[in-house]
């Protein structure tokens, strides 16, 4: 480092004296060869316009070390370097390899890695066993030891004398409604599913499989519930409202999750509730 910046300010030295650059204030910094980010794609135009305005010092400072290398490696590494910068000779690769291999896939790398920290191993049993449930295309992600591998998740649902009986009627299910019955063969989706195991009584065939279907439908609209009631919280619970029993605060909770129909109901029957509930001194 001490040998790119004395050749730097020899450079810069010299170019002033040409006349070739100009002196004020903020002009002609010391530039370095910053590494260039994964992600943000400007780093990359920072780094290659560093490196064009900074060519000349690079190449001394390779050539000193071709001279000066205290091993073999490190002046066999300075050679290879200073060749690649004098000669521009691209890697023995094809653009295509490159897109897919260094860019592609490094990027579904990347993708599944963030995947896997977000969910973890009961929340991808759970995806995977909701997914196979699916009917799109003609049931083609069934999978009856996926589905298995979900009901363990719910013991008190499923326990084990229901679970043998599951696999059975799982069985029996795909083979019924995939290729005996012909109602079943234009679903979208897991709600025409449901809709239609009624409207053909095959829930009553399949008690067990109906059941994981109606767990499929309320367990996004559950969890969903449960994040927004948390989300609540912070407005009912403030600092300035900090010290109320669970009653009270369980009350004033449902009245703001559930604002759509509170809106409905009119401030005479509210009022009307509250002084019916007891006798009062004073009438509302």
């Amino acid at each position: 480092m001490d040998e790119f910046r004395e050749s730097q300010k020899e450079r810069i030295q010299e170019a002033l004296d040409m006349g070739e650059l100009t002196t004020s204030r903020d002009l002609n910094q010391e530039f370095g060869l910053s590494r260039a980010c994964d992600t943000r794609w400007g780093s990359h135009f920072k780094s290659f316009n560093n490196f064009i305005l900074m060519f000349g010092s690079i190449l001394d400072v390779l050539e000193s070390l071709v001279l000066d290398a205290h091993s073999t490696d490190k002046r066999a590494k300075a050679m290879r370097y200073l060749r690649a910068c004098q000669t521009f000779e691209p890697d023995d690769c094809t653009f295509l390899h490159h897109y897919r291999v260094e860019v592609f896939c490094k990027i579904i790398d990347w993708q599944i890695q963030e995947l896997n920290e977000r969910f973890n191993e009961v929340t991808t049993y759970l995806l995977h066993g909701i997914a196979c449930l699916n009917p799109i295309n003609s049931f083609s992600s069934f999978n009856i030891s996926k589905i298995m591998r979900m009901t363990e998740l719910y013991l008190d649902d499923f326990d084990e004398c229901s679970m043998g009986a599951l696999e059975n009627q799982l069985a029996s299910y795909i083979i019924d409604i995939h290729h005996v019955d012909e109602r079943f063969s234009d679903l979208h989706g897991l709600c025409d599913l449901s809709k239609r195991l009624v409207q053909t009584k095959k829930h009553s065939n399949y008690p067990l499989v109906f059941r994981l279907v109606k767990l499929a439908l309320l367990l996004p609209v559950a969890t969903a519930s449960v994040e927004r009631s948390f989300s609540a919280m912070k407005f009912i619970k403030n600092d300035l409202r900090s010290q109320m029993d669970d009653e009270f605060f369980s009350g004033c909770l449902v009245t703001y999750v559930e604002k759509i129909v509170f809106d409905n109901i009119s401030n005479d029957a509210i009022i009307k509730i509250f002084q019916d509930m007891k006798p009062h001194r004073v009438q509302l």
